[in-house]
C-alpha cells in the first residue's frame, strides 16, 4: 500500500518534469527558427564585400590589395560602429513589441536612422581621407592611393548600411525575420552581377565593385522600406512618419554608444 501511495504522489512530479521538458524543446525550437535566418542574413550582407574584393582580383594583385585594405578600414571604422549603435534598437525595440505598445517600434526605428545618419557624416570624413590614413599609419604610397579612392566611392554605401541596420532590427524585434533573408538574397545574387557589369565590363574597374556595394546596400534598403510600408504585418508597428522621433535622442545615443564601443571593441 505504502509503495502504491509512492507512485499516485509521483503522478504529478512526473507530469510537472514533462511538461517542462516539451515547453523547452518548443523554445529551443523558436530560437532555432529566429536565429538560423540571422545567420543567413549576416551571412549574406557580409558576402557583397567578399564578392566586390573577389571581382577586383581579376584585375591584379595590387588593385586587390587595395580594395581589401581599403574594405578593413571600412569596416573598422564605419560598418562595426554604426552596427553597433543600432544593436541599441534590439533593447528599445524589443521592450515596446513586449509591451505590445506597437506603435513605439516605428517612432525609434526613426529616431535610430536620424542618430546614424548623423553618424554616418563624420565617417565618410574619415573614409574620404582613407589615403592620408594609411600613409600615415606607414602603408605604401601607391596601395594607399588606390585604397583611398575605393573608400571614396564606397561613401554613399555608409549610409544606406546605417538605415539597412535599422530596418533589420525593426523586423528583427518583431520575429519577423524571413523578408530580410529573402531581400539579402536577392541583393547578393544581384551584386554578382552588378560586379560582373561594373567592374569588368564599364570600364570603371576597382571603383566598379565599391560602386557595387553602394548600389546593392540602397538596393536592400529600398526593398525593406517597401515590405514595412505595404505589408500587413507591419501596419501595428509603422504607422507613418512622426514628429516624436526628434524626441529622446540623446537618451538613446547615451545606450547606443555603449553598444557601438563594446561590438568595435569585439
Amino acid at each position: 500500500m505504502e509503495e502504491e501511495r509512492n507512485d499516485v504522489l509521483s503522478w504529478p512530479l512526473i507530469g510537472e518534469e514533462e511538461n517542462k521538458s516539451s515547453g523547452l524543446k518548443e523554445e529551443v525550437k523558436k530560437q532555432l527558427w529566429l536565429a538560423g535566418p540571422l545567420i543567413g542574413v549576416s551571412l549574406l550582407q557580409f558576402c557583397l564585400q567578399v564578392i566586390s574584393v573577389m571581382f577586383v582580383g581579376h584585375l591584379g594583385s595590387l588593385p586587390l590589395s587595395a580594395a581589401s585594405i581599403a574594405t578593413s578600414f571600412a569596416s573598422v571604422t564605419g560598418f562595426t560602429f554604426l552596427m553597433g549603435t543600432a544593436s541599441a534598437l534590439d533593447t528599445v525595440c524589443g521592450q515596446s513589441y513586449g509591451a505590445k505598445m506597437y506603435g513605439l517600434l516605428g517612432i525609434q526605428m526613426q529616431r535610430a536612422m536620424l542618430v546614424l545618419t548623423l553618424y554616418s557624416v563624420p565617417l565618410s570624413i574619415i573614409w574620404a581621407n582613407t589615403e592620408h590614413f594609411l600613409v600615415f599609419f606607414g602603408q605604401d604610397k601607391s596601395i594607399a592611393h588606390l585604397s583611398g579612392s575605393y573608400a571614396r566611392f564606397m561613401i554613399p554605401s555608409i549610409f544606406a548600411y546605417g538605415l539597412l541596420q535599422c530596418l533589420n532590427r525593426f523586423l528583427q524585434a518583431q520575429n519577423n525575420v524571413l523578408p530580410v533573408v529573402f531581400c539579402s538574397g536577392i541583393i547578393t545574387s544581384l551584386h554578382v552581377v552588378l560586379c560582373w557589369v561594373l567592374v569588368l565590363k564599364s570600364g570603371l574597374g576597382f571603383k566598379g565593385a565599391a560602386l557595387a556595394n553602394a548600389i546593392s546596400y540602397w538596393l536592400n534598403v529600398i526593398l525593406l522600406s517597401c515590405y514595412v510600408k505595404f505589408s500587413p504585418s507591419c501596419s501595428l508597428t509603422w504607422t507613418g512618419f512622426s514628429k516624436e522621433a526628434l524626441c529622446d535622442i540623446i537618451p538613446f545615443m547615451r545606450l547606443a554608444i555603449p553598444s557601438a564601443l563594446m561590438v568595435c571593441l569585439e
